[in-house]
C-alpha cells in the first residue's frame, strides 16, 4: 500500500492524530508521515508518545530488509537442482571414484554447490557473484561435456542438464534489480 504524504498534509491535526494513536490500524509508513506533519506544525510529543511512534517506524524499516526477490528462491532451487543431478552424475560413474581423494573432491564440489545455493537462497549477494564467476569458470569444461556426450551418454545428458539449469539460475540472478535506499 502506497502513502502519499501531500494527501496526509490535508488533514487536519485531529485527523492526522488518529494515525499516531496506538491502537492505530493505518500502515506505518502513514503513521510516520502524520508524525512528521504534526512535529512540522508544532505539536509536542511525550518521550513516551516519541518512542512508540519510533519503534513502530523501525519494526517496520526491519521488515522491508527482510523482504527477498522471488528471483533468489527460484535460483537457489535450481541450484538445488543441478547438486541433485550432480549427485546423479556420481552415482552414475561410481567406479572411477577409485581413491580417497576423487571422493574428497567431489564431496566438496558438492557441499560448494549446495553452499553457494543456500546463500543465494539467503540473498547474499556475495554468493551471487561468486556463482556467476565459478560458472564462467565452469565454461572451460565445454569440452569435456562433448566428450562425455559422445563417450557416456547419459553422462553427457545429464552434465548438459546442469549446464542449463546453472545457466536458467544466472539469467534469474542477473535479472534481480539492484537494492534502492528511500
Amino acid at each position: 500500500m502506497d502513502t502519499r504524504k501531500n494527501v496526509l498534509e490535508k488533514l487536519s491535526d485531529h485527523e492526522l492524530e488518529q494515525y499516531i494513536k496506538p491502537d492505530s490500524k493505518f500502515v506505518p509508513e502513514a503513521i510516520q508521515y502524520a508524525y512528521e506533519i504534526l512535529q512540522s506544525r508544532g505539536k509536542v510529543f511525550t518521550e513516551q508518545e516519541k518512542e512508540r511512534i519510533n519503534s513502530v517506524i523501525s519494526k517496520t524499516e526491519e521488515n522491508e530488509a527482510t523482504i527477498l526477490h522471488p528471483n533468489y528462491t527460484k535460483a537457489s532451487n535450481l541450484i538445488y537442482l543441478s547438486g541433485a543431478v550432480g549427485i546423479g552424475c556420481l552415482i552414475w560413474t561410481y567406479e572411477q571414484l577409485d581413491s580417497e581423494l576423487a571422493i574428497f573432491i567431489s564431496a566438496v564440489v558438492l557441499a560448494s554447490v549446495f553452499g553457494v545455493g543456500y546463500m543465494i537462497g539467503k540473498g547474499n549477494e556475495v554468493a551471487k557473484f561468486v556463482f556467476i564467476i565459478l560458472f564462467i569458470l565452469g565454461l572451460a569444461g565445454i569440452p569435456t561435456l562433448i566428450t562425455h556426450l559422445s563417450a557416456n551418454p547419459v553422462l553427457g545428458i545429464m552434465n548438459i542438464l546442469q549446464f542449463i539449469l546453472q545457466t536458467w539460475a544466472i539469467v534469474l540472478l542477473v535479472k534481480i534489480p539492484k537494492r534502492k535506499k528511500v
